[in-house]
């Protein structure tokens, strides 16, 4: 895989996450995009499964991004649902990418999501 493959298969996954609803203020975010604009990313994202050495995982953790709604909620975007045969080859490609870019799983997906904003608030 290519890192643009990597970023199109995990933007499309994230795009399927919406509408979204904010438990809190019950705000709807309709797109990726309005999400992106009106929250705030909060801390790093977190590779799960990768953190945990588990490049292949049969029940995964998954990953997780996580943002703060304007009411102060902490609302969450997930890999949760993709299914294995799509999940594996993205989790190889970031366990070879790490290797030969020197950085840790959470510095890659951190990458990766910045990466997929540019995109979307382009």
């Amino acid at each position: 895989m290519t890192e643009a493959q990597v970023i199109a298969a995990m933007r499309e996954h994230l795009e399927r996450q919406f509408p979204k609803v904010c438990p809190t203020c019950n705000r709807t975010f309709a797109t990726l995009r309005e999400y992106l604009e009106i929250t705030t990313h909060q801390g790093t994202a977190m590779p799960y499964d990768a953190d945990a050495g588990d490049w292949n995982p049969l029940k995964p953790m998954g990953t997780a991004t996580y943002s703060n709604c304007r009411c102060g909620s902490t609302l969450a975007l997930t890999s949760d649902g993709m299914p294995l045969l799509k999940l594996w080859p993205l989790l190889n490609w970031a366990r070879i990418e790490t290797q030969k870019r020197g950085m840790t799983p959470q510095e890659l997906l951190n990458y990766l999501r910045d990466q997929i904003e540019k995109q979307v608030l382009l």
